[in-house]
């Protein structure tokens, strides 16, 4: 019997220091706006997520630990106001998670669908065309004439730091996905229909992108790279870029 109760206060104690050590812990660092955006709204849910798990799993752990024994259990009776209660818990819950997702969905930072007329890059913000085909994908800088390609991991995006970034989703065949995970970017891109991603990336460094949508034989060859760097370094790439 000590065995089994020891257990089990072994379990409960690593249980609540698991929830207690996914509070504490130092939130994952926001590369772009998207990102950021998203982790907000992760941490939202956390908060409403955790006491519910708590509380459930209390009442759970009660309900073995006093009823272990019952050699005679009976059917609970029927009891409206708990009813009642727990269905309007439970739409509250939803209606609160359904508006902190709809304000991150809605929210232009994120993506938006529109024409050229829906876009108003300022003065050093980049545009990017991002036309997805099977199985590749054609990254082109209108404004500045600029096509890039790639074999292999396929054509690098490379795009200044701390300036907003259009990126304009679409497809000339079948659904594909536009999807960098560490910038919190990803996209449809569909035939005949234009999706607008709109960031800023606050870190330079180098991330991986891929297409998140199954298309065909060759999906999984469909990578693509985005380079962030500083403004002159970018300003350097373009004039060789325009150059050649």
């Amino acid at each position: 019997k000590r065995i089994t109760m020891n257990t089990r206060r072994l379990a409960a104690v690593s249980a609540v220091a698991a929830m207690l050590a996914t509070l504490l812990a130092d939130p994952v660092a926001a590369q772009s706006t998207s990102a950021e955006l998203i982790y907000g709204l992760n941490d939202k849910l956390l908060i409403v997520a955790v006491p519910i798990t708590l509380l459930v799993e209390g009442i759970l752990l009660y309900a073995v630990l006093k009823f272990r024994r019952n050699d005679d259990p009976k059917p609970t009776k029927e009891n409206r106001r708990l009813e009642i209660t727990w269905t309007i818990a439970t739409a509250v819950i939803l209606l609160f998670v359904g508006v902190a997702s709809y304000g991150v969905m809605a929210d232009d930072s994120v993506e938006f669908t529109g024409g050229e007329d829906a876009v108003a890059p300022e003065e050093n913000d980049v545009l990017i065309q991002a036309q997805a085909y099977q199985w590749g994908w054609d990254m082109t800088y209108p404004e500045q004439e600029v096509t890039v390609s790639g074999a292999g991991e396929g054509p690098t995006i490379v795009v200044p730091a701390n300036q907003d970034v259009y990126i304009n989703v679409s497809s000339r065949d079948v659904i594909h996905g536009f999807h960098v995970p560490k910038l919190g970017l990803k996209s449809d891109a569909i035939p005949d229909q234009t999706n607008y991603i709109k960031t800023n990336i606050s870190e330079t460094g180098t991330y991986q992108g891929y297409c998140s949508e199954y298309c065909g034989v060759a999906h999984s060859k469909m990578y693509f790279t985005v380079e962030v760097v500083d403004q002159a370094e970018y300003n350097e790439w373009l004039a060789d870029q325009q150059a050649s």
